[in-house]
């Protein structure tokens, strides 16, 4: 019975990975048609995972699908390339620790570091990982004492074949400004030229153990506002020699292989599919790679059990409805939050606003002294029109921050706007949601770049504006801007001490003018929702983006489309 029902999960599954194959499209670039063997005998396969985000009944499909290809005779190895340990109630509730637990469950082996492992801070993702079964590799984060690697490089691993791949894992260095830097104050992520030196040490180390195949988990992606500095992935294969292929994340990018046809790989975000490479043991070459859709794939029973009770369990704390919405409330990234004005954004700002106002908690005697901006990139999650529940508005702010004050003068205020659009209309996380302020944007202008931002005494990734080119800004709660006049900027704790593009606001926390209500974000907006807008949010109320940034896209000029975006 057990060899018929193995012949059986074989053939179902061959055929379920032709269909899936058939029925897939990338997102950003095509897929090309692969042979699907009938049979693994002789080879090794590698699954990967990147940017799971909290999807936790995905690791069933990973599981099973191992289980399934170890049945036909393959040798396989179970990868990701980072972002677990956030981005869902059922994950940010557990600080990540849930995330582990499941990748434990779904039989991993290697994984490498994503920026939202730090989300709780180093202390927590280090005490997460002390429960991980399976090796995390990462080159290029060092502890700022020893300056150390906080985990091994590289690892090597040897098939029962015989066949020796080496893994080495890369962690955007853009963790140090998309993370509370308070949370990171032990460690320290390498830039620039350090940044290739760390890969190709790991790479020169892997060579050194007589690898087969050297392949790098990295956590970099293609975003445009990455290029300046060289930390996408596709940099990093032109400036380190002996990398064969690449498993990216980051950029939630759907790719069997880069723009020019790199050797890279990306799944796209939470389960949507899941990548294959397939190695022959005798030739040890890498034969194909491509993207399986989770879409109809079968599940471990056990494994999706396991996740199932974690939802349960935060369903039953955060499921209870408190409210409603007639309209969609907008939390996409691209085109959405992260490149213009939503109204989702704009109910967050005026909720985080609101409850500073109520509760008295600004030093400006003038209510139109004061603006709110909250990062686009802090927004995780669409509310479909219906009833809403906690576990939406959480799902929505994951990241548990809390609602603070920052005072910066006009002028300031001006250069967060500036920077924190220069790669628009690219996508950027620290695209600025806004209440109060009335601006404009021209994205036909050059970002005027100047010089390289600096939080807590290290380089960030990101540039300061030389000038004021690209925003203006037209009146402030109704009243003409000021430059010099001082405003109080109701932001979260994460822009409040320099987070992504808010090296202004980092300023001000160095300089003693900001401080944290220790409200937190989500329970601002549900009080704003069930007190001001009565539990019922209308299409008259936030239907549409209420007109609060004016963007100027017209064709981009030269000097625009040449100029370096951080």
């Amino acid at each position: 019975m057990k060899r018929i029902l193995a012949v059986l999960l074989a053939a179902l599954f061959a055929l379920s990975l032709s269909q899936a194959l058939a029925d897939y499209t990338a997102d950003d670039y095509a897929a090309e048609a692969v042979a699907i063997p009938t049979s693994f005998a002789g080879k090794t396969v590698i699954l990967h995972s990147n940017d799971v985000h909290g999807a936790l009944t995905g690791y069933a499909y990973m599981s099973e699908l191992r289980q399934n290809l170890e049945a036909q005779g393959a040798e396989v190895i179970v990868v990701d390339a980072g972002d677990f340990s956030q981005g869902t109630p059922y994950v940010s509730s557990y600080k990540g620790a849930s995330a582990v637990d499941m990748m434990n469950a779904a039989g991993y082996d290697v994984v490498t570091l994503g920026n939202h492992e730090f989300d709780f801070g180093y202390a927590q993702l280090m005490e997460n990982l002390a429960d991980a079964e399976f090796t995390v590799i990462c080159a290029d984060v060092v502890l700022n004492e020893s300056g150390e690697a906080i985990l091994d490089p590289a690892v090597l691993m040897e098939t029962e074949s015989g066949l020796k791949i080496g893994f080495f894992g890369m962690e955007t260095p853009e963790t140090a400004t998309k993370v509370n830097p308070g949370l990171i104050t032990e460690i320290n992520f390498a830039t620039f030229g350090d940044f290739y030196a760390s890969a190709q040490k790991a790479v020169d180390a892997l060579k050194a153990e007589e690898a087969d195949l050297i392949i790098g988990l990295v956590h970099l992606g293609v975003d445009e506002e990455s290029k300046a500095n060289g930390y996408r992935s596709i940099d990093l294969l032109e400036h380190v020699s002996g990398i064969d292929f690449l498993i990216d994340g980051h950029s939630h990018t759907v790719m069997t292989a880069g723009e020019h046809g790199e050797p890279i790989q990306s799944t796209g975000t939470k389960f949507a599919n899941i990548g294959v490479i397939v190695i022959d043991n005798e030739t040890k070459t890498i034969e194909n790679n491509f993207l399986l859709s989770t879409e109809g794939l079968a599940m471990d029973e056990a494994v999706a059990a396991k996740a199932q009770a974690y939802i349960d369990e935060v369903d039953a704390k955060y499921g209870t409805v408190f409210a409603k919405t007639e309209v969609l409330l907008n939390g996409e990234r691209d085109p959405g939050n992260r490149t213009e004005e939503t109204n989702l954004g704009d109910l967050i700002t005026d909720a985080m606003v609101w409850y500073v106002v109520k509760e008295g908690g600004t030093e400006q005697d003038e209510p139109h002294e004061i603006v709110g901006i909250t990062n686009g990139g802090g927004i995780r999650a669409t509310i479909q029109p219906g009833d809403i529940t906690m576990k939406d508005i959480n799902t929505v702010l994951p990241f548990g921050n809390t609602v603070a004050v920052v005072y910066v003068t006009g002028a300031e205020l001006l250069e967060a706007l500036e920077a924190s659009t220069f790669s628009t209309p690219e996508a950027i996380g620290g695209y600025p949601q806004t209440s109060g302020i009335v601006w404009t944007l021209d994205t036909t202008k050059a970002f005027d770049q100047g010089d390289l931002y600096q939080l807590n005494g290290k380089d960030t990734t990101y540039y300061g504006p030389k000038s004021i080119q690209r925003v203006t800004i037209e009146s402030i709660n109704g009243k003409p801007f000021n430059p010099e006049e001082v405003y109080a900027v109701v932001t979260n704790n994460f822009c409040a001490v320099g987070g992504d593009t808010y090296n202004v606001f980092g300023r001000a926390y160095a300089a003693g003018t900001t401080f944290d209500t220790g409200i937190p974000m989500d329970e601002a907006v549900m009080a704003y929702i069930t007190e001001v807008l009565g539990g019922d949010i209308t299409a008259e109320q936030y239907g549409e983006p209420a007109g609060r940034e004016t963007q100027i896209r017209s064709e981009v000029t030269e000097e625009a489309a040449e100029a370096p975006a951080a």
